[in-house]
């Protein structure tokens, strides 16, 4: 039987994604009340507006977003986002090393690492800069084995305390994308799955939401 597992945060107004960046903010470019004038009574709609980083809520980094030049949202390929073989690692860190995947075809596929730090979602500890991340070791394993993509459970998959991000150079130099803000993951650990995390089609963009799921 096919299930389909949500693994994505809800984009709520105001609410913060990463420490330092503007929360988004929602509101009506046409309310309903508005709309009724243009149409046929009893007919009316919504049309909503939301301004907000690209960094909001769970989302995609394609290498545009570390690298002048590299690849943006409009040069996506769907193939390296959508309908992905996934492998779940349960990972607590704070540093996550390559013995991780020292047994694990990584190859083709979208690689997860289940840390738990998704339970301080919406809370100040969420930003602490104690988060798990992926050490370069981890990502020199990643890049030879050949994987598509990576996520993280965790508000950077880089160690943030200094201002070096060799897990964002590494990858995305590769080609290889990034998606950062994940929940729900530990239903994935030790489980075959697919994984999709498609975000719109924007030129000149480098990151942006996604509705992270996987099919089990």
């Amino acid at each position: 039987m096919v299930r389909l597992i949500d693994l994505s945060h809800t984009i709520d107004a105001g609410m913060i994604t990463y420490p330092g960046l503007p929360g988004p903010v929602i509101s009506d470019h046409l309310s309903r009340a508005e709309s009724r004038a243009n149409y046929a009574p009893g007919t009316e709609f919504l049309i909503g507006r939301i301004d907000m980083v690209g960094n909001t809520g769970t989302y995609l980094d394609t290498p545009f977003h570390r690298f002048d030049g590299g690849s943006d949202l409009a040069g996506l390929a769907l193939d390296d986002v959508a309908d992905l073989p996934g492998v779940c690692i349960e990972a607590p860190g704070p540093g996550i090393g390559p013995e991780v995947v020292a047994d694990v075809p990584v190859g083709g596929k979208a690689v997860l690492f289940s840390t738990g730090w998704d339970r301080h979602w919406a809370t100040d500890q969420y930003g602490d800069p104690s988060h798990p991340f992926v050490n370069p070791d981890l990502v020199a394993s990643l890049v030879e084995g050949g994987a598509v993509l990576v996520g993280i459970d965790s508000v950077n998959i880089d160690d943030t305390r200094g201002g070096d991000r060799p897990a964002h150079s590494g990858l995305l130099a590769a080609g290889i994308q990034v998606v950062e803000h994940l929940t729900g993951l530990d239903a994935l650990v030790g489980r075959e799955f697919r994984f999709f995390a498609v975000p719109p089609k924007v030129s000149g963009f480098g990151t942006f939401p996604v509705r992270a799921f996987a099919l089990v």
